[in-house]
């Protein structure tokens, strides 16, 4: 018997990718400007370092903070790679060019794929690769 209490669909996102970064600031400038999201809470020390952020998009959220500050989660991620978030969007195009005009660095241009998504890929300031397309995933609600 599978309990799938916790995959019931609610208003809230229950997965968010978490990602530090040297320069959050940044990085938050740069998700907002170019890429649209929205800030909607940033928690900092008393010298101005993010301890935490969240960063809407739709109804996703990704989380955030200043790698380098201690802690059990910066300890486990000192020596993590980039990381890779898929965003969906309405408009490809459109988002490509946003993030383009910002002086994003585009891995690939906005194309049709086989399994029906148009997206383009996106390498952010600190290297983490962003995917922005049309595919939306259905979520638990179809699997049941």
């Amino acid at each position: 018997m599978t309990d799938t209490s916790t995959a019931t669909p609610t208003a809230a996102p229950t997965i968010c990718p978490a990602l530090l970064y040297d320069d959050a600031k940044a990085a938050m400038r740069q998700l907002t400007e170019a890429f649209g999201f929205t800030r909607t809470a940033l928690y900092e020390s008393e010298e101005g370092v993010v301890l935490h952020a969240e960063l809407v998009y739709g109804n996703g959220l990704v989380m955030l903070g200043s790698r380098g500050r201690g802690g059990v989660f910066d300890d486990a991620m000192s020596e993590a790679g980039p990381s890779g978030v898929y965003v969906v969007v309405e408009d490809a195009d459109a988002h490509h060019a946003r993030a383009a005009e910002h002086g994003v660095e585009v891995l690939s241009v906005p194309v049709d794929r086989p399994y029906g998504s148009r997206d383009y890929m996106a390498r952010d300031l600190e290297g983490n690769i962003w995917t922005f397309g049309t595919y939306a995933p259905q979520g638990p609600e179809a699997a049941g």
